[in-house]
Order: C-alpha cells, then structure tokens, then sequence
C-alpha cells in the first residue's frame, strides 16, 4: 500500500452526451441520450438533464423514451468526435505524469509519482488536479471530469464517483477505512450483482458489514482467489499498480435491425457497410488483421459466429465484406436476423495488400467476446425519432441519414442531422462555437446534402 495520495483516476463526466451539448448548442442544458437510438438499442450514455429522470447507461432505449420527456434527444453515437476529444484529454494527464493507464474512451489512472510536484500532500495534490480540470475545460471546449487521488486503485476510483460532476475527492492516507465503510458493498472492485446478493444472504449490505466476516468464511463461500480478495480490499488493502500499456486485441462493428431482417441482399449491403467502419478503424489505428469474424444474432438471442483466418493480413474494406459476406451465406438463416456483427483480429503492423487467401478456418461455436464485446462505438443502432421528426428502420439510403450525425450541405454550411424519415432529412445547422442554429429541411438524395467530418471546437 502507498503512504501518499498518489494515483488518480479521472472519469470524464457524461463523455459522449457532453461532447453532444457541446458540439450542438440547442441541446445545451436539455435531456440528451446517446446509444442505440431503435427500440432495440442499448443507452450508452446519457446526460444529467436526462438521468434526473432516470436514464442510464445499459437500460433500453425503449425504456429510456417511455420515461424521459419530450424534447429529449436521442442520438446514434459519434465516435469519431470522442475520440478526437478523448486524445486532448489523455495528452493533458501524459503531460501531467508519463505513467498513465488509459482504461477506456473517458477514464484513466495516473501515477502522480512520475508527476512534477514539490510533494505528494493533500493540499499540492488538490492544488494540481484543479489546474488540471481547467486544461481541460479549456482544451476540450468545456468538458468536464471528476477525479478521485487515493492511496490505491480502488479508493482513486471511488474518489472520482463521490462528487460527481466536475469534482475533485481526495482519500488522504489513513482515512481509507472511515471512508469504505457505511458504503454498499458493491463499490469494492469485483463486487457484481450476484456476489451482493450472495453477501445479501449472509446480512452483508455495507463494506463495514463485509468487513465483519472471517477470511475463512469469506473462502469457504467465495473461493480462495475471490474470498481473500474481498476480505482485503473490504479493509482497504489493494496493491494494485498501474498498467502502461494496452493493445487493442481486435476491432469490430454491430449492427442491431429495428425489425429482423430476412433478405439476403439487405444483408449483404449491411455487412458492406458495416466493413467500411471496420477497415477505417483499421487504418486509423494503423494495424492490418489476419482474422475476419461474422457475428449473427437471430431473433431468439441465439449467436452465430463463424471467422476466416488469412495469409495476408488485410485492412482493406472490400476484402472484409467479402469475407464476411461469404461466412454469411454458409448460414442457413429461416428466421431472419436481428444483429449482425464484422470484426477483425490478429494484428501486425505492415501487410502486403491485393493477396488474400484461405488458411483456417475456425470451428462455427467459436464465441470472440473480445471481438464483439458489447462497447459505445460498436453500437450504431439504425433510426430515430429522438426529437422532431418519426424514423424506421428501412433498408434503404434513408438509413445512412443518422439522427445526430455530422453532415455539410453546399449553401447551408455544416450541420447534424436533427431527424429522418419518409423520403426526407432534416438537419439543424450550428457548430460548438455558433448559436442554435435554423433548421431545414431536405430530400433524403439531395447532392449538395453529404455527410462530414466532427467540428472542430477551437
């Protein structure tokens, strides 16, 4: 265990519905929701204004619409702006202290030890993270994040869920104990819903109750492994250190269908699509993938997945589709889909591009959950009828109008779209650094109507 308050974690508030507000002034200070925008999406994130009435991450998009109010948008994710704004962040803790483990899109841990601090005190600590959350308020266009510095991992994090949003909570040395106990037990690290509700059986609801047990019982019930574990971290031993550095295993996309799907073509033009993000992922990341995966889900949850390893390591977008379309149609598939998932895996740096020839191919109830492992980026659900105007899911060129997504139109200048259906688009013209702009109103294959880079908010 440290003596000093010197790892910090820093969650970026509301991530993706905050860059949202940001990015289009008429939603600033309303309910936005950002996730699968169909009646079978999932909620990534949503806004303070929206949580007030309940909405949250993981719950349904339908049920997050049956309690929110009119007026709240819901937006298909960005997440070509969060990661441009993720970036900035994640330069301003590297510039902070070199030992930085980036733990997803909008959170991080950081050794203060690497630091340029006269000293690890409460007071230079606080002083430090508050100049810190003004860099990023100013280098991000206002974003906000909350930051917790403890003696460990696990108070860090817990520091950071205390004074949410855009507060600073520091665990001083000695205080771990005092601070851990009348919590729920689910704020230790590996606690989940069904080890609370084990521990609920046993009269355990807070830390200072699990605290209680013997390591011997906690063993019996949990296992050696789980059971020490929490008879630690419950006293607030956790000696954990940072990791420096995390590779990206594979990359993929998922499509979730408003209504399942039975037509072989509509397939196919899916899977093309969904292969040009994939390949775009994988050029921006640099990387060329052996291994191309195919994830089916039929309208009984049962999953399908079937993969194509190659000679020749590939990243191209037609090569993908092709792959994948061809693992597609060895599936007999009478029901029709309701999720189709491309993915790609087995990394390396440099390929030779044009070759692509069969190798192995993997059994068909392989699972790859690293490769579909639900996440924000990989659920851009089809539709909307977030704020104005009613959208279904049609495969037709309807579908790549998404509501919220950045657009450019010839006379009008740069806008997003505000809404989709029946033919038409709808967009809302303003930018991060505009006033709400007017709305207008377009036929769905308008030239001079194309979709667009994020803003910028500088």
């Amino acid at each position: 265990m440290r003596s000093d308050p010197s790892i910090l974690h820093v969650d970026l508030d509301a991530f993706f519905a905050s860059v949202e507000q940001r990015d289009k002034p008429s939603l600033r200070g309303r309910p936005v929701v950002v996730g699968g925008t169909g009646m079978r999406g999932v909620v990534s994130t949503a806004s303070y204004e929206a949580r007030v009435y309940g909405a949250r991450s993981a719950m349904s998009t339908a049920e997050a619409r049956a309690i929110c109010p009119a007026g709240t948008a819901f937006l298909s994710p960005r997440f070509e702006a969060y990661r441009k704004s993720s970036l900035v962040v994640m330069d301003l803790l590297r510039e902070l202290s070199p030992l930085v483990e980036q733990v997803s899109i909008d959170e991080a841990y950081v050794d203060l030890r690497g630091a340029d601090l006269e000293d690890l005190e409460v007071d230079t600590v606080r002083k430090r993270l508050e100049r810190l959350d003004a860099d990023i308020r100013e280098a991000t266009g206002g974003l906000t994040a909350s930051a917790g510095a403890a003696t460990s991992k696990m108070l860090a994090k817990i520091g950071s869920d205390l004074d949410k949003p855009n507060g600073i909570t520091i665990v001083a040395p000695g205080e771990e104990k005092s601070v851990l106990e009348p919590m729920s037990v689910r704020a230790i690290s590996g606690v989940g819903p069904a080890t609370a509700a084990r521990l609920r059986t046993f009269g355990v609801e807070t830390v200072g109750d699990l605290r209680r047990m013997t390591d011997t019982d906690l063993v019996s019930v949990f296992g050696e492994r789980h059971g020490r574990s929490l008879f630690s971290l419950a006293r607030a031993r956790d000696d954990r250190e940072l990791t420096l550095s995390r590779e990206a295993k594979s990359i993929s996309n998922e499509e979730t269908f408003e209504r399942d799907v039975h037509e072989r073509h509509v397939l196919h033009r899916e899977i093309e699509r969904i292969a040009e993000s994939v390949g775009a992922r994988a050029e921006k990341a640099g990387v060329f993938g052996r291994t191309v995966h195919l994830k089916v889900r039929l309208p009984d949850f049962t999953a399908l997945t079937r993969s194509f390893t190659t000679t020749s390591p590939t990243r191209d977008a037609d090569v993908i589709a092709r792959t994948a379309t061809r693992l597609l149609d060895g599936l007999d598939l009478p029901q029709g889909v309701r999720l189709l998932g491309v993915g790609l895996s087995g990394f390396v740096a440099h390929a030779q591009t044009g070759l692509f020839d069969l190798e192995t191919s993997a059994d068909a109830e392989t699972e790859y959950p690293e490769v579909f492992a639900p996440s924000p980026q990989d659920e851009p659900a089809p539709g909307s009828d977030a704020i104005d105007l009613s959208t279904r899911f049609s495969p037709s060129p309807e579908r790549r109008w998404r509501t919220g997504m950045d657009v450019h139109h010839a006379d009008h200048g740069n806008g997003w779209v505000w809404g989709s259906g029946r033919s038409r688009v709808t967009v809302r013209f303003e930018g991060p650094t505009t006033p709400p702009g007017p709305v207008h109103t377009f036929a769905v294959d308008d030239e001079a109507l194309s979709p667009a880079e994020a803003p910028s908010w500088t």
